[in-house]
């Protein structure tokens, strides 16, 4: 990396103030709003070596697990509370399923749980649906066969095991910025 180049950190701490919602955007959100006194604490919302990795393994839980645009950031907002995590790192971290992530994570998740579990769910039927643009008629009914318990579990397997990954990936990047931000200042030092 060339001298003066931003690093992961820093760029990824710029995007997550660009599209995570502001305080005041949390606090009139209709989830939040019962909770906006303890959600709109300062200390959930600075940016630490242990609130960030927080923040990004919620968010990555949630975003996976519940998969209810809306619903996530306030899931995760509220989660963020017990577990002392970076409210807008959480927020932005459940963005990771989006319209064009979702249908490879259900898919990922039904495969998941059908091993893991035991179960027997059919893939094909979930990509026929999908390609016929289904009604909820026959989602709900695919649903009620074994699909339902691989496609939780799958998700709740994928979802704890991407956060693991998210937290311990955060922490690292944490560290490797402190220390580029160390050598950097040293090196200032030196020079002047």
């Amino acid at each position: 990396m060339a001298e003066g180049q931003p690093i992961a950190p820093r760029g990824f701490l710029a995007f997550v103030r660009r599209h995570a919602p502001t305080r005041e955007e949390l606090a009139q959100n209709r989830f939040i709003k019962p909770f906006a006194h303890r959600v709109l604490r300062r200390d959930l919302w600075r940016f630490t070596r242990r609130s960030v990795p927080r923040g990004a393994a919620l968010g990555m839980i949630v975003g996976i697990f519940v998969m209810i645009p809306g619903l996530q950031i306030a899931v995760a907002a509220l989660l963020a509370l017990p577990f002392r995590a970076n409210i807008p790192v959480a927020a932005a971290a459940t963005f990771n399923s989006n319209p064009l992530t979702t249908p490879f994570i259900l898919l990922a998740a039904i495969f998941v749980g059908n091993d893991v579990f035991g179960l027997e769910a059919n893939p094909a039927r979930f990509r026929y649906l999908l390609a016929q643009q289904a009604g909820i008629g026959e989602w709900l009914g695919w649903l009620a066969s074994d699909a339902a318990p691989a496609l939780v579990g799958g998700l709740l397997v994928i979802a704890i095991g991407s956060g693991v990954v998210t937290y311990l990936l955060a922490g690292w990047l944490w560290r490797v910025w402190i220390i580029r931000k160390w050598k950097r200042r040293s090196a200032e030092r030196s020079a002047g």
